[in-house]
């Protein structure tokens, strides 16, 4: 298929941070963005073509959606699978349902890192506190019980150790469907974010160290201090993700490092918080790779920069941007949102120290 020429313009379903940045870098490639969410006054509309605010199972408003763009993405992965289903009656779709659908799932997710191979924390299907009961014999007592759909940033989950009230547990999910899986005693956590293009054409940024604070990402750093074999383990274990969708966009994998083994956490079918450090660390942005993926065109080199490191700005973080902003090589970004709320993403900034001695890893 011919890549999608200047001027044509990208549907992105979603309205974030996420969304906004991607708007920003199809822009400097000539295409024009048109978000598509249900929130009033997106962040991503800020910086957009233009803004569609409906419920994503609005068909009247899908239908108008897509025939005023050429390819539709998402931002965000909660977005209802049938909605990418409707969508792809008319126009492309990029990644599509399968993959978003794959990825909603916590149980179908874990499957399915096992068909490439990959290994996870050991899980178990929970549909009543029966299930529970049974499934802490099995792995253990110190589990965390988390819903199969929707939960994010430390959501739709509770931690179990020895002792825990398991009943009070399952009512804390509200019954919903859920996995167990094992509590991992883990070394680090890290990400890789992969990029697939329409032809096939696969690579992977280097993996990613992050830390967390409250479940929520706090850090970065690329690249993570893993010995060779696991670095490579880490991109061919995110790469083969990747193509096992048929996906084309970025893929970020979440794993945990576990001695010299790695297991699959989670994936998101979109770019990713832990990514952001590419905008100035990478000679192209995981954003700028997404649009190009999506659009037909050739993915651009993932040489990294330097040593990066980006930091989450949650909350009343963004309270230091003066600050931030007078210190010499400190990139600040902000993301639109005028209510500051305790836990929320108001913004990132990142650190690039260059340097000759970094691997020379994720060139597609």
């Amino acid at each position: 298929m011919a890549p999608l020429p200047p001027g044509s313009r990208i549907g992105i379903l979603g309205g974030g941070q996420l969304g906004r940045m991607l708007a920003l870098a199809a822009a400097p490639l000539g295409f024009r963005c048109h978000i598509f969410g249900p929130e009033e006054q997106p962040p991503a509309g800020q910086v957009a073509d233009s803004v569609t605010i409906a419920d994503y199972l609005d068909e009247a408003a899908l239908s108008a959606f897509s025939g005023s763009v050429d390819v539709v993405t998402l931002e965000f992965e909660n977005v209802p699978a049938a909605c990418l289903d409707f969508l792809a009656q008319t126009v492309s779709v990029r990644p599509g349902a399968n993959a978003l659908a794959t990825a909603q799932d916590r149980l179908v997710e874990k499957d399915f890192a096992g068909t490439i191979g990959a290994a996870t924390a050991p899980y178990a299907t929970i549909d009543s506190l029966t299930d529970l009961e049974g499934a802490v014999v099995k792995i253990g007592p110190r589990a965390v019980l988390k819903t199969r759909r929707l939960g994010y940033d430390g959501k739709g989950q509770v931690m179990l150790d020895q002792g825990a009230d398991l009943g009070l547990a399952w009512q804390a999910l509200g019954g919903a469907p859920s996995i167990l899986e094992g509590y991992i005693p883990f070394d680090g956590e890290i990400s890789v974010i992969a990029a697939r293009a329409l032809d096939g054409t696969i690579g992977a940024f280097p993996p990613i160290a992050n830390q967390h604070r409250n479940h929520i990402l706090d850090r970065s750093k690329v690249p993570a201090d893993l010995n060779p074999a696991q670095s490579n383990r880490a991109m061919a274990i995110a790469t083969d993700l990747a193509t096992a969708l048929d996906y084309v966009g970025v893929l970020a994998v979440e794993m945990f490092v576990v001695g010299d083994e790695l297991l699959v956490n989670e994936f998101a079918p979109r770019v990713h918080n832990s990514g952001h450090w590419s905008i100035e660390g990478a000679v192209t942005s995981q954003f700028e790779q997404h649009i190009r993926a999506i659009c037909g065109l050739p993915l651009g080199a993932m040489t990294l920069r330097g040593r990066v490191e980006m930091e989450n700005l949650i909350g009343d973080d963004v309270k230091q941007v003066p600050s931030l902003l007078a210190e010499p090589g400190a990139h600040v970004h902000l993301y639109g949102k005028t209510e500051v709320r305790p836990g929320r993403k108001m913004g990132h900034v990142t650190r690039v120290w260059p340097g000759d001695d970094l691997p020379k890893r994720g060139a597609p």
